[in-house]
C-alpha cells in the first residue's frame, strides 16, 4: 500500500529537522524497514511536508516501530521540530492524505 501523509516543520527549525533527518538513527531504520515499509520520501515546501511511504500495512507500521525504544527518541526529537506529528489516529487531522486522482 502506499500512503501519503502532510505535516508542517516549525519555520524556525527547518534547518534543524532537515539535519535530523541526515543522521536518522540505524536502529530506527531497521524498525521501520522490519515493520514492512519498503520506502519513505518527504518532501518539503516551505514549512510543509509530504510524505509517501510504500508498506505492506501502515497501522502495523506505526505500531511496531511506536513500540520500538529507539523511536520514543527520535519522536520527542520530532515533537520539537515539528507543529504536527506524522504519527496519527484514525480520524485525526493528521491521518493520511485521501486519493483525489491516481494514474
Amino acid at each position: 500500500m502506499r500512503i501519503a501523509l502532510h505535516t508542517r516543520v516549525r519555520a524556525d527549525r527547518i534547518e534543524q529537522y532537515e539535519a535530523a533527518h541526515r543522521e536518522v538513527p540505524p536502529e530506527l531504520l531497521e524498525a521501520i524497514r522490519a515493520a514492512g515499509a519498503t520506502n519513505w520520501t518527504i518532501w518539503r515546501s516551505g514549512t510543509d511536508l509530504f510524505h509517501v511511504i510504500d508498506c505492506e500495512d501502515y497501522d502495523a507500521l506505526i505500531a511496531h516501530v511506536g513500540a520500538q525504544p529507539v523511536n520514543a527518541a527520535w519522536q520527542a526529537r520530532m515533537g520539537e521540530l515539528l507543529e504536527v506529528a506524522h504519527d496519527y489516529s484514525a480520524g485525526s487531522a493528521d491521518a493520511p492524505l485521501p486519493i483525489v486522482w491516481e494514474l
